[in-house]
C-alpha cells in the first residue's frame, strides 16, 4: 500500500540560478542550506515518488487552455525556461500513480485536468533539482491556478490536498510519496513594487505553517493576500494544497529569508502529520 511519509514547502525563486550572486554571500549560504536539508530530510524518509504542486505561471499554460486544476499524468520532462546549469531533460515519472490520483479525483469530486505529456517549468523543475539532484525519484507534477485569474479558490486547494491524501493511501502499490507545496511567500512580479517584501506577512504565514492552521489560511481572501503579499502570495495555494495532504499536520521551519535582491520571501518548511482529523467545511 502507498503511504503520505512527509511534505515540505520550499519556493521556486529562478533568480536563485538567474542572478546567483546578487544578494550577499552569507544570505545565499543560507539558502542553499536550507535545499540541502530539505534534499537530506527526503533521502531519510526513503521517498520513491515527489508529488511537487506548481504554479501556472502564464508559461504552460495561455489563453486557450487556463486549468485550474492539472496532473502530468504521463511523459515528463523539463524545464520549459533556459535556466543556467539547469538543462532540460527527461523526468522519472511514476504514470500509473498519477492515473490513478486522476481517477480517483474524478470519482470523487476533483475535476483533475490532465497532460499526458507535459514539459514542466521552474517551479517544478527547481524544487525537484535541488531536492534530487541527481533525478533518480519519480515525480508526479501538479499544477494549480496561483498566478493567473481565475485562481483556483483557497478553500479549493485544501480539498484537493484531501483528495490527494486519500488517493495515494487507496493507491496498491509499494510507494512512499512525499509531497511538496511550491512557492515564494510575498513577491511583487512585474509590478511597480518588483523587489519588495514583506516579512511581516511571510512570517505570519510560516507560523500558521508551523500550527497546521489550514482554516485559516482558507480564509484569507484574494484581495487581503493580493494587498500584503501581492501576486506572488497567491501561491500559498501550493503550501495550503500540501498542508491538507499530510493534514492535519504541523510545521517544522526550516529556513526564512527576506531576499529583495531576487525579489521574494524565500520559507522553507518541512510537515509532520498528526493525529487530530481536521475537516475543511465544503
Amino acid at each position: 500500500m502507498a503511504e503520505l511519509v512527509g511534505g515540505f514547502l520550499v519556493p521556486h525563486d529562478p533568480m536563485v540560478l538567474t542572478d546567483p550572486e546578487a544578494p550577499a554571500e552569507a544570505v545565499r549560504e543560507r539558502i542553499a542550506e536550507a535545499y540541502a536539508e530539505v534534499a537530506r530530510r527526503v533521502a531519510d524518509l526513503a521517498a520513491t515518488t515527489l508529488i511537487i504542486i506548481g504554479t501556472d505561471h502564464y508559461l504552460l499554460f495561455g489563453p486557450g487552455c487556463l486549468p485550474q486544476a492539472l496532473i502530468g499524468s504521463g511523459d515528463v520532462d523539463g524545464p520549459l525556461e533556459r535556466l543556467p546549469g539547469m538543462r532540460k531533460r527527461r523526468f522519472p515519472d511514476n504514470k500509473a500513480l498519477a492515473r490513478h490520483l486522476v481517477s480517483h479525483g474524478h470519482r470523487t469530486g476533483i475535476d483533475w485536468a490532465v497532460a499526458d505529456s507535459l514539459t514542466v517549468d521552474h517551479s517544478v523543475a527547481i524544487p525537484y533539482f535541488r531536492i534530487d539532484a541527481d533525478a533518480e525519484l519519480a515525480v508526479v507534477p501538479i499544477y494549480l491556478a496561483c498566478g493567473v485569474e481565475p485562481l483556483l479558490p483557497l478553500r479549493r486547494a485544501a480539498q484537493i490536498g484531501q483528495n490527494l491524501k486519500a488517493a495515494v493511501e487507496s493507491w496498491d502499490g509499494e510507494e512512499r510519496v512525499v509531497v511538496i507545496g511550491s512557492g515564494g511567500i510575498s513577491h511583487w512580479v512585474g509590478t511597480g513594487d518588483m523587489g519588495r517584501v514583506n516579512e511581516k506577512f511571510d512570517r505570519m504565514i510560516l507560523d500558521l505553517v508551523a500550527a497546521g492552521d489550514v482554516q485559516t489560511l482558507v480564509s484569507f481572501s484574494d484581495e487581503y493576500i493580493l494587498e500584503n503579499g501581492c501576486n506572488g502570495g497567491q501561491e500559498i495555494r501550493n503550501f495550503v494544497a500540501a498542508m491538507a495532504a499530510l493534514g492535519p499536520c504541523t510545521g517544522n521551519v526550516i529556513a526564512y529569508e527576506a531576499v529583495p535582491e531576487w525579489i521574494t520571501g524565500l520559507g522553507f518548511a518541512e510537515l509532520v502529520p498528526s493525529r487530530v482529523v481536521e475537516r475543511i467545511p465544503s
